[in-house]
């Protein structure tokens, strides 16, 4: 026998209050036959413009309310507990004082867009994935329950499966959960959590209970819920209205969160952060319209005075009355209804003419694809339409700050920052053949009209159209920074400065480049090393210090209208630091004849200068390595002649040091000797890098290592006393040792290391005894052996002994 719920009995109540007659046949009837449950009444079914498939009946209406009321875990459901990263991040983000609590609305709706663009893939191979009726409008709905706090976000797409729910929502932790945790507590910036791929848990910046409802085409309809505390549950639903296909995410929002149930709110963030979404987004909006309702009879308006009017008025209104007693009379009255109201009907950008797009529409358009809401713009940008054989509209960002994990795995990662689209359907964003890998940093999207709908990654890559689509998007992409360059009013030539200067339009653009060069060098600089065919537009937009630049970027095309009458060669030396660079023996005399020398100080640039071999007609000459030339003079073959004996003897005295030859420097000013390397070797700066790889095989280093050559300062006074000494007594022990000491010294000054740090280091104490007049014999003076005493204590050490004591004393008699 049914129980009667309270709600049919307070019905009942009122029936027979209202109804006297009706309600004893309807009690005669229930008690007639108890069995049979009176229908309790129906919905109305007029709702507004309720879609087809979104009314419900009263049953589950009550399912839903009672699901919807509620704030604890399903009894019958399955409790997990979440993983251990995810429980981390969720602390930070309850605890967090974050004030900008809208973004957890965007990080749902893009998750919802992600859902649909999945979806839809789906669908273009097989189309019974979509289903029938509702389930094919693809789209996403935003509905408000003000009497329960709740705010609900709903999409038709893919859905999860219960293993899904689990595996996305609780006990394995994406890669960049554990990425966000740890930029959050360096920057702080919840902002940027969508970038990391955990934007779901923002959720509990608003809410303090969540309900995922969720069906998959593969599974049964679950319901994901969780208040946050560390757990999470999940359950068959059997409360809910069947979905069809698709998620449904309620947030029972607290109570400081109230703002969230406005619909002008709602609005506002839609339009803020998610107007470029591709997919229709719908809010369940009231809106009070004029309704006609029969007027009662003691409100008629004849009643009313008026003032006496003449014969003919008299006889138009005798005529009006006739007229309104025929019609039924009626009054307009104010009615709330509820539809469903578009928010986001902006035409996708890239399928406008540029012209017609603002600067302000780019960048939310930007932000919309980066999930990045901060408060930079984008640096750059390049919005083109491609016409001819192959046909594709593309967009395409140089964000205002480099990813935290642009180069981690830089060869190995398969992700791509440009969405692929086919004739306005979402393909794929993990596609990494449309741009090479220098230029992954781009964000953007390409739309093809060429490419075939039922794509897979194999036949994309063996497709014809692939490779011009390729090639004009990386001419695009370096055409775009190349402006950005060009606009800089930091980068012009000198006799161009002026009257850049002089424009204030250009303040905002000033310093634009150095910015991009500081977050993306690298990219361009592993570009010239990658790509053969773009090396020499690439190398334009190279950018470094010099000796002449006084701290700012400078380009190869300054650097060489600033070249010196008679220079063949673009100077260039490597180093780990720009301090370093400006001290080394291998810039004296190059200073002194005023050449401009670029400092190289990223590791990349030693690779780097292996491919760049020249630039416009002019090579690069390491000022370490061999063949620099600086001009002939006269006098080098008599220099060269009167030192022969002590190149020769140097030579042979450094055998054992593998040293190539000895030879007279052209290229120092001070320092007695300095050591350099063949042009084709090793620097000194590409050994040391090498030798700190993990994985460096020390055996086969030794093919690669430059030959060393040790080049001698004729002009200075050490070298013109070591010859003398050399021609008086070639065998001298003292000379020799001199002699191995200098080029150790050499070596260290040159950016070598030393083989033999210990034999280094005893030559200099010899020669210190030396200088000190002290024996070279001379030993160490023998310790003498002292038996171990127990140290005596201090008279303060033993008046604190004993007041530690005595107060000790007196604690145990408390006791």
């Amino acid at each position: 026998m049914r129980k009667w719920t309270l709600p049919s009995i307070l019905f009942l109540l009122c029936l027979l209050f209202l109804l006297p007659d009706q309600g004893r046949k309807l009690h005669a009837n229930a008690e007639a036959d108890s069995d049979e449950l009176v229908d309790p009444p129906k919905i109305e079914d007029k709702l507004g413009a309720v879609p087809h498939g979104l009314s419900t009946d009263s049953d589950v209406a009550k399912r839903e309310a009672e699901s919807m009321s509620r704030k604890s875990l399903r009894s019958n459901a399955e409790k997990f507990e979440f993983q251990a990263e995810v429980s981390r991040l969720m602390d930070i983000i309850i605890n967090s004082l974050y004030s900008n609590k809208d973004i957890f609305l965007r990080e749902l709706i893009s998750n919802a867009s992600d859902a649909l663009d999945k979806i839809r893939f789906l669908s273009l191979t097989d189309k019974e994935v979509l289903g029938e009726g509702d389930d094919t409008k693809l789209e996403i709905q935003i509905k408000l329950d003000k009497e329960n706090k709740i705010l609900s976000i709903r999409d038709r797409g893919v859905g999860m499966t219960k293993e899904d729910l689990i595996k996305n929502l609780g006990t394995i932790a994406k890669s960049g959960t554990s990425a966000f945790v740890e930029k959050m507590q360096t920057s702080g910036d919840l902002n940027l959590i969508g970038q990391f791929g955990v934007g779901f848990y923002s959720v509990y910046l608003v809410a303090d209970y969540v309900e995922v409802i969720s069906k998959h085409n593969e599974d049964k309809q679950y319901v994901w819920e969780s208040k946050a505390d560390g757990a999470f549950a999940i359950s068959e639903d059997t409360y809910n209205e069947p979905l069809g296909r698709g998620t449904e995410i309620r947030l029972h929002l607290r109570e400081e969160a109230g703002e969230y149930l406005e619909e002008s709110k709602l609005k506002d963030l839609v339009k803020k952060y998610s107007e470029f979404i591709n997919f229709p987004i719908y809010l369940w909006a009231s809106k009070e319209v004029d309704v006609e309702v029969p007027a009662d009879e003691d409100e008629s308006s004849d009643d009313e005075e008026k003032p006496e009017s003449t014969e003919e008025e008299k006889e138009d209104e005798d005529t009006d009355k006739e007229e309104d007693e025929q019609k039924p009379k009626t009054k307009t009255i104010k009615e709330t209804t509820y539809e469903w109201e578009r928010l986001n009907d902006v035409k996708a950008i890239w399928l406008r003419s540029p012209r017609e797009v603002t600067e302000e529409e780019y960048t939310k358009f930007y932000h919309s694809l980066a999930k990045d809401f901060g408060d930079e713009k984008p640096m750059a940008w390049s919005h083109f339409n491609a016409e001819g054989d192959v046909e594709f509209k593309a967009v395409m960002f140089v964000p205002p700050k480099a990813p935290h994990d642009l180069y981690e795995s830089y060869y190995n990662a398969n992700k791509s920052n440009l969405k692929l689209y086919v004739r306005r359907v979402f393909i794929s964003d993990e596609f990494d053949e449309l741009l090479p890998k220098y230029l992954m940093f781009l964000l953007g999207l390409v739309d093809s009209d060429t490419l075939p709908l039922n794509v897979s990654r194999e036949m994309l890559q063996q497709h014809s159209s692939l490779k011009t689509i390729k090639k004009k998007l990386i001419r695009k992409a370096l055409d775009m920074i190349r402006k950005l360059a060009e606009e800089d009013p930091d980068e012009s030539h000198d006799k161009d400065k002026k009257e850049v200067e002089e424009s204030k339009e250009n303040d905002e653009k000033r310093g634009q480049y150095t910015k991009f060069w500081n977050e993306f060098g690298k990219s361009i600089k592993l570009g010239i090393i990658e790509d053969a065919a773009n090396r020499n537009r690439l190398a334009k937009l190279l950018r470094f210090e010099t000796t002449k630049s006084d701290g700012k970027l400078t380009s190869l095309e300054q650097y060489i209208s600033r070249m010196k009458s008679g220079q063949k060669d673009i100077f260039y030396i490597t180093g780990s630091s720009k301090e370093q660079l400006e001290k080394s023996p291998f810039l004296e005399r190059l200073k002194k004849k005023n050449f401009e020398v670029i400092l190289f100080t990223d590791p990349v640039d030693e690779y780097l200068m292996q491919y760049l071999m020249d630039f416009e007609d002019k090579k690069f000459q390491n000022v370490s390595k061999e063949g620099l030339k600086l001009g002939k003079d006269s006098k080098d073959k008599e220099v060269k002649e009167s030192f022969k004996e002590l190149t020769k003897w140097w030579k042979d005295t450094l055998a054992s040091e593998n040293v190539d030859d000895v030879k007279i420097s052209n290229r120092l000013a001070d320092t007695p000797c300095v050591v350099v390397t063949s042009k084709y070797g090793w620097s000194a700066n590409m050994e040391r890098i090498m030798q700190s790889q993990t994985l460096s095989d020390a055996s086969k280093q030794a093919y690669m290592r430059g030959k060393r050559v040790l080049e001698i300062n004729a002009r200075h006074p050490i070298i013109k006393e070591l010859r003398e000494r050399v021609v008086k007594d070639p065998e001298d022990t003292s000379v020799k040792t001199t002699a191995q000491l200098m080029y150790q010294t050499a070596l260290m000054e040159s950016g070598f290391m030393l083989s033999d740090p210990k034999d280094f280091a005893s030559r200099i104490y010899d020669s210190v005894k030396t200088s000190l007049s002290i024996s070279p014999d001379a030993a160490v003076e023998e310790e003498d052996e002292v038996e171990e005493a127990e140290v005596e204590s201090s008279p303060k050490e033993e008046e604190e002994k004993t007041d530690s004591i005595e107060e000790e004393s007196d604690v145990k008699d408390e006791l």
